[in-house]
This record gives structure tokens, C-alpha cells and sequence, in this order.
């Protein structure tokens, strides 16, 4: 015969209340301050989707946008505005992921047309040119 026990576990935080989202707030430990992000999370989940979207293309799952879009119920403007995040600069969707673009970049803002070019995005979209690990700068064009 086994008795069952239970354990209980206190973690100490706190949860702050801002407009649209909650955020957890952990206590110090061993002297250091909890990690925090500003990232927005309507931006990491749009271009989660994004890429996720993409790929689902790239892997040959989807025939085009248009089946896409019936198959995952999503209108197909929407999803086109969606799946042009992947073609953003890799800076800023770092800056993105990190919670470090600009105040005026949000998902609306995202969502509507923008430069292909990735020098031109970054002067479009205020982020600063960032360097790669190893001192070189990143230019407009892939690879």
C-alpha cells in the first residue's frame, strides 16, 4: 500500500499588470537582477508564425499562399502581410526578438508594405546598424 504525498513549492514573484500582457517578475537572486525583455509579444508571435509559415512552404506542404491560407482558415492578405515579416533584416529581427527596436516599430506597422532592402530598412525603421560577432558589419544583401 502506497500513501500519497505532495509536495508544495513557493517561488516568490510578482506578477506586474501592463496594458494587454502580464509579466512575471522573479526575485534577485545570489545578488543578481532578474533577466527582464521588453520584447512585444505580438511582434515574437507574428514572426513566429512567419517563419513557421514559410517553411511550411519551403517544405512543400502548401502548393502556394492561397491553399495555405484556406487549410490554416487565415484571409490570404493577411497571411501574404504575415509571410513578408521573413524577409525583414536579420538585425532587426534580432532587435525585435530582443525587445530593442524602435517605438514606432509595432505589428500594424510591420504589417503594412516596407523596403526589400535591408540598409533601407534599417534607416525606415530607425534600428542601428549592428555588427556580427568577429567586427563585421552586416550589409543590405543576403549572404
Amino acid at each position: 500500500m502506497t500513501t500519497a504525498t505532495s509536495i508544495t513549492v513557493r517561488v516568490p514573484l510578482t506578477i506586474r499588470h501592463r496594458p494587454g500582457r502580464k509579466t512575471v517578475v522573479t526575485p534577485m537572486t545570489d545578488g543578481a537582477a532578474p533577466v527582464t525583455t521588453r520584447a512585444d509579444p505580438a511582434l515574437v508571435k507574428a514572426l513566429a508564425r512567419a517563419f513557421r509559415y514559410q517553411r511550411m512552404l519551403d517544405e512543400g506542404r502548401y502548393a502556394n499562399i492561397t491553399e495555405m491560407a484556406v487549410a490554416e482558415r487565415l484571409e490570404r492578405g493577411y497571411l501574404g502581410s504575415l509571410l513578408r515579416l521573413t524577409l525583414l533584416a536579420p538585425g532587426l529581427v534580432e532587435a525585435i526578438l530582443e525587445g530593442r527596436q524602435a517605438e514606432g516599430v509595432t505589428l500594424p506597422a510591420l504589417l503594412e508594405p516596407f523596403p526589400a532592402e535591408w540598409a533601407v530598412q534599417r534607416e525606415a525603421l530607425a534600428i542601428p546598424q549592428s555588427r556580427h560577432p568577429g567586427g563585421q558589419q552586416r550589409t543590405g544583401r543576403p549572404g
